[in-house]
């Protein structure tokens, strides 16, 4: 579950060992290229136990060197065809957890700062467990903290994929509506923020923003809009949409069964922007920071909007409904026309918006969309540095008329079956008029298979890349 972050004094909670914390074993780390001079240097025991095991270095695996009586001295950790231990990422660091029995563990091998930092953070990502609805968790691996690693930005980092992971792994029955507007809530307070939330049909109603009040109108538990803001007043403007479907039936047009078995992800995109939130305000990051969440149930009942409604948007463009399950969009449409009209500096929505963007780019790559190919340039770099990797789309103009109505300003779905995330944008676009420096993302939040550090279950994608643009922009 989600760590607080306090002191140094809460290291352990987070998977690291705190100081005076017991025997500390070394932990080496050796690539392909430097395992013969590592072994060289070896007492010639454990140099020939090594060896017995057949190990090559390769990346995750890990030997366990015994003393003459059978006691662990120490390990060995593969970092595969590194050229240089400078270049290694989180993810070399995060099934370590996994490989090693229960004990404090120092790396012994130095690493740069920056290399440090990779290590700690996909340390912590591989401690990463749900554990809400099981028993106590058996005892684990622990790292000592490494020399030269930003700690802050560590224990903040990994504080920030813990939220996320543990609000998209919840299951419905315990994360609704209301849940999730109270995680805002619960940050806002905790760093100093101002939270507003509308509530309920009839407040969303009365403040203008009809489209979430429809696509969460099916629902006994009631929709709502959160609204954060955080910063100083002077400081660049960033503003963060967030998709908070906290379950999607798909409405009227009712998905099929195993369609429905993920639907508890459906609020990804605003786990995700609360997670970089809570992020950038921990390492207080000179912006003026505004959140909006709109969080819905997508249900069914008598209230239900339907196929062939026309509803008319925050923005006063009417919407006519093609199909019930397109209604993310729709609740994002409402935010971002009311982010729109302050003109921020940069204006970012994540969203678990369409299945044609996993088609595409698959689970482990977010698709992006901006109006300008330099920001878009900005963003996969910071990704690539960060290894929370995004693809560049683009906003084809040609696909424009494919949501386009005979009895309103615009369809909320195409009539086509082709380029369904690339139309989820350009439909989002028609919201976004005023800003600029906007980014559209449309993520899975979501690992449908095993590998180290990544267990099968929620993810948080784009928090570091996005943190890291954020930062390179403003300070």
């Amino acid at each position: 579950m989600t760590p607080e972050i306090s002191a140094a004094a809460d290291l352990t909670v987070h998977g690291l060992a705190g100081e005076g914390s017991g025997l500390q074993l070394p932990l080496w780390l050796v690539t392909e290229s430097s395992l013969d001079a590592w072994l060289a240097g070896q007492p010639a025991a454990a140099a020939a136990w090594v060896k017995a095991q057949g190990f090559q270095a390769e990346r995750h695996r890990v030997i366990l060197i015994p003393g003459p009586d059978g006691a662990i001295l120490g390990a060995v950790a593969g970092l595969g065809a590194l050229t240089s231990t400078d270049d290694l990422t989180l993810w070399h660091a995060a099934g370590l957890v996994d490989r090693l029995p229960a004990g404090q563990w120092q790396v012994v091998t130095p690493l740069a700062s920056t290399a440090a930092t990779h290590f700690m953070l996909g340390w912590l990502t591989g401690s990463y467990r749900f554990d809400r609805y099981r028993a106590a968790p058996a005892p684990r691996a622990r790292l000592v903290a490494l020399p030269g690693a930003d700690l802050s930005y560590v224990l903040a980092a990994a504080a920030a994929t813990s939220l996320v992971r543990d609000l998209i792994n919840t299951p419905a029955n315990d994360l609704g509506p209301a849940e999730l507007a109270h995680t805002a809530l619960d940050l806002a307070q905790r760093f100093g923020a101002r939270c507003h939330v509308i509530d309920g049909t009839a407040a969303l109603e009365a403040h203008g923003y009809p489209l979430i009040r429809a696509v969460g109108g099916g629902s006994p538990r009631p929709p709502a809009l959160v609204d954060l803001r955080w910063g100083s007043p002077g400081a660049p403007r960033v503003t963060l949409v967030g998709k908070g479907v906290c379950f999607d039936t798909g409405g009227l047009d009712l998905k099929p069964g195993n369609a429905m078995l993920l639907m508890k992800k459906d609020m990804g995109g605003a786990a995700c922007v609360l997670g970089l939130a809570s992020l950038l305000m921990s390492q207080e990051a000179p912006i003026q920071l505004r959140v909006l969440l709109p969080c819905v149930e997508n249900s069914i009942d008598g209230l239900s909007y339907r196929p062939g409604d026309v509803l008319r948007s925050r923005k006063g463009l009417t919407v006519e409904i093609g199909n019930t399950d397109a209604e993310g969009r729709l609740v994002l449409a409402d935010a971002l026309a009311e982010a729109d009209t302050e003109q921020p500096d940069l204006l970012i929505d994540l969203a678990t918006l369409t299945g044609a963007a996993r088609t595409a780019l698959g689970p482990e790559l977010p698709a992006a969309y901006a109006r300008r190919e330099a920001l878009l340039a900005e963003l996969r770099a910071a990704g690539e540095a960060e290894c929370d990797p995004v693809w560049p789309m683009p906003l084809w103009a040609g696909y424009d008329d494919e949501f386009s109505s005979k009895v309103a300003d615009i369809g909320n779905v195409s009539g086509s079956a082709f380029a369904g995330s690339i139309v989820a944008a350009l439909f989002l676009s028609r919201f976004v008029t005023a800003t600029p420096e906007w980014l559209h993302i449309d993520l899975y939040a979501w690992n449908p298979r095993e590998r180290p550090g990544r267990a099968v279950g929620a993810e948080a994608q784009c928090v570091r890349a996005l943190y890291r643009l954020i930062r390179a922009r403003y300070g």
